[in-house]
């Protein structure tokens, strides 16, 4: 039967919950074993992916204020605030290990995800392309790299999550917008502890992962030892994962909107037109307006109508043709005036929410 070495690790100090798969896929080479790590981190922190821009993802002042460290990873995805209410979740594989399309090895690695959460009682399914929901909700995502000569899947048992602090923590235009990333949190993410009712044990948790892992792969999972050549790389990335010259690498592409999940999406902008600025602020939801707010300066009446065009975008195409269309209806039904502002403002507002 074929071996895997399982190295659990408990609780580390942050950094090294990150710094720990980096060192053990480096440290891969033709003789090493498959390896999965299962970790948590003893304080909380902020995690950006490889591709992003550590100033626009994150509000380092308020992580500074409040002892939050920023580190890099070498994996993709976005800005995540971590505490020890996950337990990580790592694979580091020779690439023959793994299916050769990353979707694949996506479907693989949420299976024993979905086993154990279905055994607790917890009805999640996978989610194309790499999250884990339960009844429309996330309860977890995955990201996949290569580093090294490894290949890594990386995510997380979902224990409990603080919506609050990962909404505070990320770089967002205005406090509107903060409130409507918190309210997506709420809404469309879930954890055990929502679930189920409690936070259920700890290790019980990880053992039945560990059963289930065990069954999907077809393996036996041996505990194993961590090489002095992986806590000499470790030491390496504890201080590299945080450093300025690391973090603060420009390599970004620009975002879309804040992800909550690979459905929801939530998306803000503002346009000065000539009767005064719009702002709008809104939440889609598999391609439709779920949520919308609007703001400004500017003068519109009747002045009810505002919450009137709101309540008519709601469930909308996420298409500023379609919401030309209903805005153009709403000025006709309620005979509305908004000198310098037209239908064809609002669409513009919107395809530049769209894009940011």
């Amino acid at each position: 039967m074929r071996t895997i070495r399982l190295l659990d690790l408990g609780t580390v100090p942050a950094v090294r919950s990150q710094a720990c798969y980096h060192a053990a896929a480096y440290a891969l080479d033709e003789g090493t074993s498959d390896t999965v790590i299962l970790v948590s981190p003893a304080d909380p922190y902020v995690c950006i992916g490889f591709h992003q821009d550590v100033d626009r993802e994150v509000d380092r002042e308020y992580c500074r204020e409040h002892g939050l460290p920023v580190f890099r990873r070498e994996v993709g995805g976005g800005a995540v605030y971590l505490d020890h209410d996950q337990v990580f979740i790592q694979w580091i594989f020779n690439p023959a290990s793994l299916p050769a399309e990353v979707d694949e090895r996506f479907r693989l690695y949420v299976e024993p995800l979905v086993r154990a959460y279905r055994t607790l009682g917890i009805e999640a399914v996978y989610r194309p392309v790499n999250d884990v929901h339960v009844h429309g909700k996330k309860i977890g995502g995955t990201g996949a790299a290569r580093i090294g000569k490894a290949e890594v899947v990386v995510g997380s048992l979902m224990f409990n999550f603080d919506r609050a602090t990962m909404a505070r923590v990320l770089k967002v235009s205005s406090e509107k917008m903060r409130d409507k990333v918190f309210q997506g949190l709420q809404d469309y993410m879930t954890t055990m502890r929502d679930e189920l009712g409690i936070v259920p044990d700890r290790r019980k948790v990880v053992d039945l992962y560990r059963q289930k892992l065990a069954e999907v792969l077809g393996a036996e999972l041996v505990p194993g030892k961590w090489t002095e050549a992986e806590e000499a790389r470790a030491r390496e990335l504890d201080r590299t994962l945080g450093s300025a010259e690391w973090l603060e690498q420009k390599g970004a592409s620009r975002r879309s909107g804040v992800k909550i999940h690979e459905d929801v999406q939530v998306h803000e902008s503002s346009l000065k037109a000539p009767g005064g600025l719009i702002r709008l602020t809104l939440r889609l939801r598999g391609g439709r307006i779920d949520d919308i707010s609007i703001s400004g300066d500017f003068t519109i009446f009747p002045q009810t109508v505002v919450t009137e065009i709101e309540d008519s975008l709601r469930g909308t195409t996420a298409d500023p043709q379609a919401v030309l269309a209903v805005i153009r209806e709403k000025y006709r039904e309620s005979n509305i005036q908004s000198p310098g502002i037209g239908p064809d403002n609002w669409a513009t507002t919107f395809s530049l929410a769209l894009k940011s």
